[in-house]
């Protein structure tokens, strides 16, 4: 027998299907993985004047252990970098490095939330589901709609943030690529700062976590806000996640950041001093160094995005020339992040074989037996297996591999009755 949280708890679906589309490509089947929030480092190597200053880090025997909270050269240069790129003012004490973002998230919530706390967010959205489960929180889920981009009104939030302890928001958003216009944020804003201001003396207050990892990579028009910039007053509930993992293309470097009040991020960082989730002292060390050079730090991100807006452009295109043949498809123009978000409306069809395709993760696996193509279902981000909502991840493909996948596509789905 095990606890009943590990019983209960939910593997990542996103996880396994891309294990099913990683044993099928070591069979030599040809497959456009659009799953993963990741990207092929051959396709898209991370800087190349970061990964010179991870090599000499290790020449310099830089591999003991590295302080709980994170070299303080790091944390000295996240503070530069934040306060000229979204004039955000933070000490580096305030600061809290770990191996990835994800811990950060993990010790957030717990750090905020107790048994029973109300948590309030939208899906889809990533993993606010799962780190309400590990946090016995009371989870209030919002069904967001492709109208607003899948993105959480302030008239959505705010009937249910009485009695909340933290909202949990991120833009650009994973699993749409979909962001806050300022209108949007500074609405959801005025109502944190009004529910708090409701709160007595002994009360937790409304935290807002604000996930901005995929901050830099913004297309066209599209600009990032931030909540403390568009309102100071919030600075003392306002926890961000941030890191280098998508905007650095660095996913497996594991160099992730926090900042917020004071009195929160000391204890996020003495719960973390028990899992020790620090980022290696070599890459951390890089990263400071890197972060530094503003110009290369712009430079490599302004040409990475690029590439990813392209291929973003590729595919959505791609979806609306279907949309146009009179596929029952469609998708939503992304605006940040590395994702599409696609409609594929064919759960309930039957195959040639006479299999009922009665979810989206049956859709899922037709796909990619049949065309070759992989995407990841809402069903992962917290909606109904029924949604025939899907993300399409463009890291770990070429423009030349999303061109080819389309015919076939095509063909997979004129077979389904």
């Amino acid at each position: 027998m095990v606890s009943k949280l590990a019983q209960n708890l939910i593997g990542s679906e996103i996880i396994k299907i891309g294990n099913q589309v990683n044993e099928l490509k070591a069979q030599g089947a040809e497959i456009a993985n659009l799953t993963i929030g990741d990207l092929d480092s051959n396709i898209y190597p991370i800087p190349a004047g970061l990964k010179q200053n991870i090599q000499k880090a290790y020449v310099d025997n830089l591999t003991n252990y590295p302080p709980a909270n994170g070299l303080l050269s790091l944390r000295k240069a996240v503070a530069k970098d934040i306060k000229s790129r979204w004039n955000l003012d933070y000490s580096p004490e305030d600061i809290l490095v770990s191996g990835g973002s994800r811990p950060l998230i993990y010790a957030t919530f717990k750090t905020i939330v107790d048994e029973g706390d109300k948590v309030v967010y939208a899906v889809p959205s990533w993993n606010n589901n799962h780190y309400a489960y590990l946090t016995s929180a009371n989870a209030v889920e919002l069904e967001v709609t492709p109208e607003d981009n899948f993105l959480p009104t302030a008239d959505v939030i705010t009937p249910h943030l009485e009695g909340a302890v933290l909202l949990a928001l991120c833009s650009p958003l994973n699993p749409t690529g979909t962001m806050f216009t300022k209108e949007q944020l500074s609405e959801i804003c005025e109502a944190v700062i009004a529910e708090n201001k409701k709160r007595g003396e002994g009360e937790k207050p409304l935290y807002l976590m604000y996930d901005q990892i995929y901050a830099m990579l913004t297309f066209g028009d599209s600009e990032h806000f931030n909540p403390v910039s568009l309102y100071p007053e919030l600075r003392d509930y306002t926890i961000y996640i941030d890191g280098t993992s998508k905007c650095f293309a660095a996913t497996g470097v594991r160099v992730g950041w926090s900042f917020g009040p004071t009195k929160v991020i000391d204890r996020m960082k003495a719960l973390l001093t028990h899992v020790g989730a620090w980022a290696p002292k070599p890459e951390q060390q890089a990263v400071a160094e890197f972060l530094d050079n503003t110009p290369a730090v712009n430079e490599f991100v302004n040409d990475f995005k690029g590439k990813i807006a392209h291929s973003l452009e590729v595919l959505h295109a791609g979806i609306q020339e279907m949309k146009s043949k009179n596929f029952a498809v469609d998708s939503i123009k992304p605006m940040g992040a590395l994702y599409l978000t696609i409609k594929l409306d064919y759960v309930g069809k039957t195959t040639e074989d006479g299999k009922v395709l009665k979810d989206s993760t049956d859709l899922v696996f037709y796909l990619i037996e049949k065309a070759g193509v992989a995407l990841v279902p809402f069903s992962a981000f917290g909606n109904s297996r029924e949604m025939p909502w899907f993300r399409a991840s463009v890291g770990a493909c070429s423009v030349e591999d999303l061109q080819k996948m389309f015919p076939k596509l095509e063909a997979a789905l004129s077979k389904l009755k």
